[in-house]
């Protein structure tokens, strides 16, 4: 099962055999050395708990929505 869907696009800051660098953007790969974080290789395995989630915004609500 796909948690993000059936077609995922190869990118080095999820792939299993990267590690990340926030700081300055990169990731370093066990099999191709430091690349940068959007980038692939035919190595790719995809490694779904690497995956940051996207923000997302609540709706703002007052307190007149909460009365009866």
């Amino acid at each position: 099962m796909a948690l993000f869907g059936k077609k995922i696009t190869p990118s080095c800051a999820y792939c299993e055999f990267g590690s990340a660098d926030e700081e300055d953007g990169t990731v370093f790969c066990r099999k191709n050395g430091v690349v940068r974080m959007d980038g692939s290789c035919r190595r790719f395995q995809y490694a779904p708990l690497r995956r940051k989630p996207r923000v997302q915004k609540l709706p703002k609500y007052s307190p007149e929505d909460f009365k009866l």
